[in-house]
C-alpha cells in the first residue's frame, strides 16, 4: 500500500454475491461505504436491485441501497482502494485473471474465500499474487475466523482475524471492517490464517458424519481435538505460526463449523452419516460446500509432503472412494499408538 488512504473515503468492490459476500457487503454498506458488488447470476442482481434482497443466497436480509449490484466485473473492481474476494475457491484463478487489467497498482485485495486449489495446492492469496503479479506481496490480505454469514447479516457479535505480511495493510483491513458487531484482530501470518480456514471445512465434514451416524459426543470432541493436531502438522510443514492456528482462524473457526448446524460442510457430512451419497447431496445444494474440494487438495498435499493426516484422509476415502462408514472408527482407533504431539513438535 503505497499511499495514505482516508478510511471513510475508501472505494470498495466486493467480488462474489454468495451468502458470505452478500453479508460482508451488507456489513460495509451499513458502515456507510458505497459498495459495488459483482454478481455472477443475473437473477440475483435483479433481486438486489428491485427487492433489496438476495433471495437465493441470503434470504431475509434487507440490503442497504448503497450496495450497487452489477454483472460487470470491470465496473466493480476498477479504481478501487480495496477489493474483497468472496468467490468459491475453485473460481478464484479464473476471476482473478479477468480482473487483472482493471486493478489499480496500489489496490489492497482481501480474500474471504476459504480453500486450497486442487491442482496447484496454492492458497487464495498465492493464486491472487500469481495472477495479479504487479501488486506488492503485502497488498494481499486474508479475512477469516468463526463467522456464519446469516449471523453477521443479523448483526450478531462476531470476531475474526485479518492477516497480511504488511502490518500497514492488515491494520487498514481491520479498520475498514471493524464495527460494534464485527471485531477484527490482526496477525502477520496469512499462511496459517488460510490453512485454518481451509482445513476446518474438511474436519467439519468429519464432525457432521459422526453426528449423522449418532456416534455420540465423545467422538466429536476427540475429532475436533485431533483435527487441530492435523491442522498444526500441515501448518508446521508450510511455515504457519502455531499460535495462529490456536486462535480465531484455527481453533475458533474449527469449533464453530464442527458444532454449528449453519455450516454447509457440517451439513454435507451429517447427510453422508445418515446414508445419503455425495453426488445426491451436491445436486441438491445451490451454495458451495468448500470442504468437498478442499478435502482432495489436503489429501494430495499431505501425500506430497509426507504429513500424516488420518482424519482428513478418511474423509477423502469416504467422499471419493466410497469407504463404508462403519470402518471409520475402527480404522482410526486401531492405528499404532504414539505421542500426542507426534508430527507437531519433537517429542
Amino acid at each position: 500500500m503505497s499511499r495514505t488512504i482516508d478510511i471513510q473515503k475508501s472505494r470498495i468492490g466486493v467480488v462474489g454475491a454468495g451468502s458470505w459476500g452478500t453479508a460482508l457487503a451488507k456489513l460495509l454498506a451499513d458502515k456507510g461505504f458505497a459498495i459495488d458488488l459483482w454478481v455472477f447470476e443475473k437473477e440475483v442482481r435483479e433481486q438486489i436491485e428491485t427487492q433489496g434482497e438476495n433471495k437465493v443466497f441470503l434470504p431475509c436480509a434487507r440490503l442497504p441501497k448503497n450496495i450497487i449490484p452489477s454483472n460487470d466485473l470491470e465496473r466493480v473492481v476498477k479504481d478501487k482502494d480495496l477489493i474483497l474476494m468472496v468467490v468459491p475457491s475453485h473460481f478464484m484463478r479464473d476471476v482473478a485473471g479477468k480482473m487483472k487489467d482493471f486493478i489499480s497498482p496500489d489496490t489492497v485485495i482481501v480474500t474471504a474465500s476459504k480453500g486450497i486449489e486442487n491442482k496447484t495446492h496454492l492458497t487464495m492469496t498465492e493464486i491472487l499474487a500469481e495472477k495479479i503479479d504487479f501488486l506488492p506481496q503485502g497488498n494481499f490480505a486474508v479475512l477469516s475466523g468463526p463467522s456464519f454469514a446469516k449471523e453477521v447479516a443479523r448483526q450478531i457479535p462476531t470476531v475474526v482475524a485479518a492477516a497480511s505480511t504488511s502490518r500497514e495493510v492488515s491494520t487498514y483491513v481491520q479498520e475498514i471492517f471493524s464495527c460494534s458487531t464485527f471485531r477484527v484482530y490482526v496477525n502477520d501470518d496469512p499462511v496459517g490464517t488460510q490453512l485454518g480456514g481451509a482445513i476446518k471445512n474438511v474436519l467439519a465434514i468429519a464432525a457432521g458424519i459422526c453426528d449423522g451416524m449418532k456416534m455420540g459426543l465423545n467422538p466429536r470432541a476427540a475429532l475436533i481435538t485431533r483435527g487441530l493436531t492435523e491442522m498444526n502438522r500441515l501448518g508446521a510443514k508450510l511455515g504457519a505460526d502455531p499460535l495462529t492456528l490456536a486462535g480465531l482462524a484455527g481453533v475458533g473457526d474449527l469449533l464453530l463449523t464442527c458444532t454449528g448446524a449453519l455450516s454447509r460442510n457440517y451439513t454435507v457430512g451429517k447427510q453422508i452419516g445418515e446414508g445419503k451419497k455425495l453426488d445426491e447431496i451436491i445436486s441438491e445444494m445451490r451454495m458451495v460446500a468448500e470442504g468437498v474440494k478442499t478435502t482432495r487438495s489436503v489429501y494430495n498435499l499431505s501425500k506430497k509432503l509426507g504429513v500424516d493426516l488420518p482424519i482428513c484422509n478418511e474423509v477423502y476415502h469416504i467422499l471419493f472412494e466410497d469407504l463404508p462408514l462403519e470402518e471409520i472408527s475402527e480404522r482410526l482407533m486401531n492405528r499404532s499408538l504414539k505421542h500426542e504431539l507426534d508430527g507437531v513438535i519433537d517429542s
